[in-house]
């Protein structure tokens, strides 16, 4: 059985935040059982995550290489060339960060949209002690996925083309929209409570 939507989320939280601490023996290590378990459940989903993010891997890359000190890798070119320090600094970010792409490849193809609202909704519940109502909330987030999805999926056209469809204003075609509150267990909140365990040991 799955676990609460609440609770995956919040395990690819922890995942995201404890692979920050990571070295690279530790990364190579959780990252590889990582990315085979996203090819083979959500390979298509990753690819996507992977192919809309590429540009921003690569500014990351080359912000490390080149703000990094350390040994230039081509010397002849003084300032202008990269370090090693800063390439493995880089190299060991993306790792970081495909890791958290593998993690919410599978959260996202494991979860449906609404079991992702109705998690999402059910960690909203301490907004309502500042007068946030979370029902609104979670409303907005649902339509906010639905056409997001829709931009993400259609790849027929171009760069120019997405950006002036998330700009126009969307028509609203859905009348209701149900949100169903799964109940939380004992399980979930075991499973909950061992999850931040090997945090604390990463960042500890």
């Amino acid at each position: 059985m799955m676990p609460h939507p609440a609770v995956s989320i919040l395990l690819w939280a922890c995942l995201t935040v404890a692979v920050q601490s990571l070295h690279p023996v530790g990364l190579l290590l959780t990252g590889v059982p990582l990315l085979l378990a996203a090819c083979a459940l959500s390979a298509a989903r990753l690819r996507m995550l992977l192919r809309r993010t590429r540009w921003i891997m690569l500014s990351l890359l080359l912000i490390y290489a080149y703000a990094t000190p350390g040994e230039a890798v081509w010397a002849q070119l003084a300032e202008f060339s990269p370090t090693y320090e800063g390439l493995l600094d880089g190299m060991l970010q993306l790792g970081r960060l495909a890791c958290a792409l593998a993690g919410l490849a599978i959260l996202l193809t494991l979860l449906s949209q609404q079991q992702l609202v109705s998690g999402l909704y059910t960690l909203a519940y301490p907004l309502r002690y500042v007068g946030m109502s979370r029902e609104r909330i979670a409303v907005r987030l649902a339509l906010t996925l639905h056409y997001a999805e829709s931009v993400m999926l259609d790849t027929t056209v171009n760069w120019r083309d997405s950006v002036e469809q998330m700009l126009a204003p969307a028509e609203n075609k859905q009348d209701s929209i149900e949100l169903h509150a799964a109940p939380f267990t004992l399980r979930d909140g075991m499973l909950l409570v061992m999850s931040f365990i090997p945090l604390a040991l990463v960042l500890l």
